[in-house]
């Protein structure tokens, strides 16, 4: 839709009637128009948010070793993958790649024999 907007106003069409044309604000076509004057693209910037301090990779490897051993507290995790990596991660850190992949709490099922 981007491209077709862009080539619109390059048929010399007026930003109003485009925006009207395709129903959508004003604003936003004349945005649009103005970001592909400067850069010559239509595209949108990718790669908004912040930066995430572990690779999968390295959450894999806080996960194993939280499995290897459940008794050890996030803390411990921490200390251990600073001790591998030379990263330091918080414990909230720890907690939250557990809770993506990690170990849960179980129960055993309460069933009626047969």
């Amino acid at each position: 839709m981007r491209g077709r907007i862009i080539g619109k106003i390059e048929e010399s069409r007026k930003i109003t009637d485009v925006a009207r044309e395709f129903d959508v604000a004003h604003s936003v076509v004349s945005r649009l128009w103005k970001s592909f004057k400067t850069t010559g693209m239509c595209s949108r910037r990718h790669g908004g948010g912040r930066v995430r301090n572990t690779t999968p990779a390295e959450d894999i490897y806080i996960v194993l070793s939280a499995k290897r051993n459940r008794r050890t507290t996030a803390q411990q995790v921490a200390n251990q993958f600073h001790a591998a990596s030379g990263k330091q991660i918080s414990r909230k850190t720890v907690a939250r790649r557990l809770r993506g992949g990690g170990p849960y709490a179980r129960r055993p099922v309460v069933c009626v024999s047969h």
